[in-house]
């Protein structure tokens, strides 16, 4: 990306000013990176603890599968899940605040004895996977944040910081050579008024 600009004063001050701003945003924008980057590899720990306690329960449950065949799945039903935000280092994530279950009426007396720890069963599963995809989702917006911060860093530290130094010596050296044609020339003219007023 090259910087536009021109030889003279005021873009040598408005180049001035955006390399100051540049440079003091940089230490900000590294900061936000390296927490989103925290952020992100903590999100993703929790995921992968929640899919493994998941794939756990799973394994564990999987002796009852015959029994499963007998428990009626219109008994338990997720009413409503409720999500609320936080901001980390500015980005917006989701937290889970609580899962509202539906149990629909049984009788007890006609179902087997352990349609309770069933229900308590799909309960625990269903919270351990809704946990984890927040979590997901969480490290998935956090981590697009992280990118585009880096992105950010990349830009002011190897191509604008750098483009506008050059940009600012560039007009410079224009500036002190054009000042020191003037001093020449003026010398130049009083030399030759000089000799004009001897002869």
């Amino acid at each position: 990306m090259a910087i536009k600009f021109q030889y003279n004063k005021t873009s040598l001050q408005t180049l001035d000013k955006q390399l100051k701003v540049r440079r003091k945003t940089l230490p900000t924008l590294k900061n936000k990176e390296s927490a989103l980057r925290v952020e992100v590899k903590r999100a993703k720990d929790d995921a992968t603890k929640l899919d493994e306690e998941l794939q756990e329960a799973l394994k564990k449950f999987d002796v009852m599968s015959r029994l499963w065949d007998e428990f009626e799945p219109s008994l338990i039903r997720i009413k409503d899940v409720q999500l609320s935000s936080k901001k980390i280092a500015g980005i917006v994530t989701p937290i889970l605040d609580n899962i509202i279950f539906e149990i629909a009426p049984y009788n007890i007396f006609n179902n087997p004895v352990w349609f309770a720890d069933g229900i308590a069963v799909l309960k625990y599963l269903s919270e351990t996977a809704l946990k984890r995809e927040v979590y997901i989702r969480k490290m998935e917006l956090l981590d697009y944040a992280r990118k585009k911060t880096t992105q950010k860093v990349n830009l002011y530290e190897k191509v604008q910081i750098p483009g506008f130094e050059d940009a600012i010596i560039k007009i410079k050296r224009f500036l002190e050579d054009e000042e020191n044609l003037s001093k020449s020339a003026q010398k130049i003219v009083k030399t030759r008024q000089l000799q004009e007023a001897i002869s």
